[in-house]
């Protein structure tokens, strides 16, 4: 897992996950995955800076932060008419 290029620190963009590093964060990236840019556009295009493992640490942490998620049911009642 390559997530040990992802930091979190509260000095650092407010907590927010970024690339080791970088004050580029973890959403950045996803964003512009998200608009269908590839790797090789991203880093061409926006940061040069980065690598694609760089890149593919954004997605393995959002992946985790997901698979990590309790997701609770709430037992809805219909409303009366």
């Amino acid at each position: 897992m390559t997530t040990d290029r992802i930091t979190i620190d509260p000095k650092i963009y407010g907590g927010k996950p970024c690339i080791r590093g970088t004050r580029i964060s973890v959403t950045m990236i996803l964003e512009l995955i998200e608009d269908g840019l590839t790797f090789q556009q991203v880093i061409n295009d926006y940061y040069p800076q980065l690598a694609e493992q760089d890149i593919k640490a954004c997605l393995e942490y959002a992946r985790a932060v997901v698979e990590g998620e309790d997701i609770h049911f709430i037992d809805e009642k219909p409303l009366a008419a």
